[in-house]
């Protein structure tokens, strides 16, 4: 209703689209990390200069979590997200020195012991390394290093308004007098909330602004 209203007018709309949502994946890559559903890690999800850093979800129609909703806001189709999981620790270091502590376990035990089994499964899997720990040379435990905290990922879309948890765009803010959301060229037309081309990170900031917005919309009206 608002952006017909808005329409109506002639005041500009820019382009909505779902903001905090989870991404999708195309069907083949979605059977490869179909084992891993339900499996959260901590990560570092990246989009260009913009990084996030919370927890990541797999799920059975693609990436979820607070990392994968706040990347969102920024990611568009056909671009690539970059994910680092357990961003905070150098795990090539690790696999070397569980390399010297136990060259006898296998390359998925020594990463399993970092991170959830199932993902360790899968990119041991991936990367094609298979024998003891003591049978990696340095460069293939870089490979499984880097698959693991540089992987990048091309998502297929995302889940739509269906989940998502703001709306992206809207009406643009350069025609609101920002005092008392009050349109600058039509007095008694007021535009607040998520209509408005405002969007927040997660943490409640899009209720305090459909809050905010509202209070000095009401004290104006």
């Amino acid at each position: 209703f608002a952006y017909r209203m808005a329409e109506q007018f002639g005041l500009p709309v820019v382009e909505t689209r779902p903001g905090l949502v989870p991404l999708t994946l195309d069907p083949q890559l979605l059977q490869r990390l179909a084992p891993l559903s339900g499996i959260a890690a901590p990560a570092e999800i990246r989009h260009g200069k913009t990084a996030f850093r919370e927890a990541l979800l797999f799920t059975h129609r693609g990436l979820s979590g607070p990392a994968i909703l706040q990347i969102s806001s920024y990611w568009r189709e056909g671009e690539d997200i970059t994910v680092i999981i357990e961003p905070n620790i150098d795990l090539f270091a690790l696999l070397k020195k569980a390399k010297q502590a136990n060259g006898r376990q296998s390359a998925q035990t020594a990463l399993a012991e970092i991170l959830p089994k199932r993902l360790a499964q899968h990119f041991v899997e991936s990367e094609g390394i298979s024998g003891n720990m003591a049978d990696q040379s340095d460069k293939r435990l870089q490979q499984l290093a880097a698959a693991v905290q540089s992987w990048p990922v091309r998502p297929s879309g995302s889940e739509g308004y269906r989940t998502a948890e703001v709306t992206l765009g809207g009406i643009d803010t350069a025609c609101l007098d920002s005092r008392t959301m009050q349109v600058k060229t039509i007095p008694g037309l007021f535009f607040i909330g998520e209509c408005v081309d405002v969007t927040g990170w997660l943490g409640g900031y899009n209720f305090q602004w459909a809050w905010a917005s509202g209070h000095v919309a009401g004290e104006a009206a």
